[in-house]
C-alpha cells in the first residue's frame, strides 16, 4: 500500500474545512486515514494552514507522496 498525504473535507455545506491526513492511497476521501498531520481553511481571508511540521518532515521520509493540492499547501506553509 502506498501512503498519500490528501484533504479530508469536513465543516458545513458551503462551508468548507479541510484537515490534512496521511491515509493510504486505496482508502476512500472522508475515510480510514493513519495520522492527522494539519488543518487547511479556504474560508476565512487570508486562508489559514497550519501543520504539525514535525509530523509532515516523518511522513515525507516514510515515503509518503502528497497530493498535488496539499503539495501546494505545504509550499505556501513554508513561504509563510
Amino acid at each position: 500500500m502506498a501512503l498519500v498525504m490528501r484533504l479530508r473535507r469536513q465543516g458545513a455545506r458551503k462551508r468548507a474545512f479541510f484537515r490534512i491526513i496521511v491515509a493510504e492511497s486505496n482508502s476512500p476521501r472522508d475515510g480510514r486515514f493513519v495520522d492527522q498531520i494539519g488543518t487547511y481553511d479556504p474560508v476565512v481571508d487570508p486562508p489559514r494552514i497550519n501543520l504539525k511540521a514535525e509530523r509532515v518532515e516523518h511522513w515525507l521520509r516514510a515515503g509518503a507522496k502528497p497530493s498535488p493540492t496539499v503539495a501546494g499547501l505545504l509550499q505556501k506553509a513554508q513561504t509563510t
